[in-house]
């Protein structure tokens, strides 16, 4: 990229060696010269009918899991028995509104529904209104619902909801990641699992799961991550593991096939050299995966970012941070480019002292043992910060980098450079 574009002394000596997300000075030879946010991809037009198909897939597909959570894990049991909607919302579950028929609102709103009555989840589940879970709900001979299957989709952990009538209820927004949903403490309660690793789930934060406990064992999660603004990324993931090489569909559907039968436990197949020749086969004379995957992809290839909502940062401090993004803070060396990322140079990843977070372990547990630049658009929206989540502000990202690269930036300085990412 660097032989197609001229940058000028002083821009030159502006940018340096450091990244504010991903890189220190072990980079100091990857300049990329495209100012951040600046560009085009130039990318082709999604086809809206393949989008439409992955959004089913994205809010309502299980990829046949049920064979998991409700033959294995036994959730359904413990769904019917003890979960309320009010453990439910406790948990970080969300609830679609618009799922929700105007008798049923009417009844919330005057109290007259049972917040603290597993039925009352069985009822929700019936309507699909429960965001991420799928359930087949069936009337006992006594009257009583019991809930026969149930599987989880994509929106579990990749949507949330505006809380536009109650905090946990609202408009679904798929692509954003509910940082406040507790899988550890989910999967914990499984009556099938053993003790140490009841443990080992439990011990997991809101927005933090480990996607590669269940292969090499070691209890070292990360945030879960956005699924917008996703669209012309050569690499997906933390690591960049994703890519055309190792996926046909491309580089999100590597991750949607890993998610969907190793995590998911959907009935599917999953290879990856990298990953110790790890297999795993799910197929019950089947594959409810590989197919979808384009249209999976498309979908979120269709999400864009968001954008900051009105009056949340300070835009004459974001205008000064702006400068000081590709200058003094040296941001830019690595988050170039209309996304914020040097990913789209080729792919361009970096070596494992590359990050400021404080876990440096997580890295090597994947496919290439490096890091991928985080595309910053929509950063404000997702907090914590860092794969490991260590940073609980964007306030807190700056600090750190100021700290351990020395970039003495005053108090000023920081504040400025926080507003800007907040408006980016």
């Amino acid at each position: 990229m660097k032989n197609y574009f001229k940058i000028s002394t002083l821009f030159l000596t502006l940018i340096t060696i450091l990244s504010l997300f991903s890189c220190n000075d072990d980079d100091s030879d990857n300049l990329v010269p495209i100012p951040p946010g600046e560009g085009s991809l130039n990318l082709p037009p999604l086809d809206p009918q393949l989008v439409q198909a992955g959004k089913d897939i994205f809010r309502y597909d299980t990829f046949g899991d049920e064979t998991f959570w409700t033959d294995v894990l036994q959730m359904n049991e413990v769904i019917e028995s003890a979960v309320t909607p009010a453990t439910a919302l406790a948990v970080g579950l969300k609830v679609d509104a618009s799922a929700l028929p105007a008798d049923l609102v009417a009844a919330i709103q005057n109290g007259d529904v049972d917040l603290n009555d597993p039925q009352t989840t069985l009822v929700l589940l019936q309507l699909n209104a429960v965001v991420g879970i799928q359930g087949q709900v069936s009337k006992k001979p006594d009257g009583f619902l019991t809930l026969d299957r149930m599987g989880v989709t994509c929106a579990l952990c990749h949507s949330t909801v505006d809380d536009s009538f109650a905090p946990g209820i609202g408009k679904r927004l798929d692509g954003w990641p509910n940082r406040d949903l507790d899988p550890g403490l989910i999967i914990s309660l499984s009556p099938a699992l053993v003790q140490a690793t009841k443990d080992v789930y439990s011990s997991w934060a809101p927005g933090i799961y480990d996607p590669r406990f269940n292969h090499d064992g070691l209890n070292n999660p990360v945030v879960i991550p956005p699924a917008y603004g996703l669209y012309g990324l050569p690499k997906a993931i933390f690591t960049g593991d994703g890519d055309i090489e190792h996926e046909v569909a491309g580089p999100v559907a590597y991750w949607n096939r890993y998610v969907a039968v190793t995590q998911m436990h959907g009935h599917g197949y999953f290879e990856d050299v990298r990953l110790d020749n790890w297999i795993v086969d799910h197929r019950e004379d089947d594959d409810l995966v590989t197919d979808k995957l384009p249209a999976l992809q498309a979908y979120q290839f269709s999400i864009a970012a968001p954008t900051p909502p009105e009056g949340s940062f300070d835009a004459a401090a974001a205008f000064r941070g702006k400068a000081l993004f590709s200058g003094k803070a040296q941001c830019a060396t690595c988050h170039s480019g209309p996304l914020f990322t040097d990913v789209i140079d080729g792919g361009k990843l970096h070596p494992q002292n590359a990050s400021v977070a404080v876990d440096k372990k997580y890295v090597k547990r994947s496919g290439t043992k490096q890091w991928r630049v985080t595309p910053l658009k929509g950063i404000w929206q997702h907090p914590p910060y860092f794969h490991d989540g260590s940073a609980a502000t964007l306030a807190g990202v700056v600090s750190r980098y100021n700290d351990v690269n020395n970039l003495k930036l005053s108090d000023t300085e920081m504040n400025d450079l926080t507003e800007y990412l907040k408006s980016i």
